[in-house]
């Protein structure tokens, strides 16, 4: 009756098990290499079926108009509906697989332990205890997420010139990175961003740090710098 009652939710929560699935036999190609790459699409376009439904769920009444493309583009779900169009066809990156998988169990486990309420409030208490735990490291596990999407920029570009990504990509996945970046639901990225640009900036202070490589990290800060949006 609960799952009845919430259709979408519900249905939200079978493609999320779905692409954790994928995910992990990507992962660990316990079926072979040929098939992981497969599993890999399966992940990407189940992760694309999510973000369209959450999406839907925000923004219910669509509208062909800049306004509402405007406001499409605040929500986390575009950004990995447009994450998940960025990779699927690409060669496959087990980086790029880690944010779609670690989202899709953090949600899943979200709505599986409202199942498990529903049911009885001592159902499988082992499966409780691992939803617990799970949920306790929640605040690491998006920082790896976030870490992931920032080092999947320089990734994106080093796999054009080693010939296995398209030319467009490291543009598309810029753009991408700036929604992460401005997001108002997860500040991660941001937080990170910072993080590593105050660790960055402690190590060159070292008296130990050559001149040369000191110099050519302040140009990077600034040049990133100068490439981050504005954030209200």
């Amino acid at each position: 009756q609960f799952l009845m009652a919430n259709k979408l939710d519900t249905a939200m929560w079978i493609t999320r098990l779905f692409t954790v699935y994928c995910s992990a036999l990507f992962v660990l190609p316990l079926l072979g290499l040929h098939e992981a790459a497969s599993f890999y699409q399966r992940a990407l376009l189940a992760n694309a079926l999510t973000s369209a439904l959450r999406l839907h769920q925000r923004l219910p009444h669509f509208q062909l108009s800049r306004a509402f493309l405007a406001q499409a583009l605040l929500e986390d779900s575009c950004h990995y509906l447009l994450y998940s169009l960025i990779f699927v066809n690409s060669y496959p990156v087990t980086m790029s697989i880690f944010p779609v998988l670690l989202f899709s169990l953090l949600h899943a486990a979200t709505y599986t332990k409202k199942v498990l309420d529903a049911r009885s409030s001592n159902s499988l208490p082992f499966l409780r205890n691992l939803l617990e735990k799970l949920n306790a490291n929640q605040q690491n596990i998006l920082k790896f997420i976030a870490c992931n999407e920032i080092f999947l920029m320089p990734a994106t570009v080093f796999m054009l010139f080693s010939g296995q990504g398209s030319l467009l990509q490291p543009f598309i996945y810029y753009r991408f990175l700036t929604l992460r970046y401005s997001s108002r639901r997860n500040p991660y990225c941001r937080t990170l961003f910072t993080e590593l640009r105050i660790v960055v900036e402690q190590l060159i202070t070292k008296p130990s740090c050559p001149v040369f490589v000191r110099r050519l990290c302040l140009s990077g800060i600034s040049f990133i710098s100068r490439l981050a949006p504005t954030v209200a």
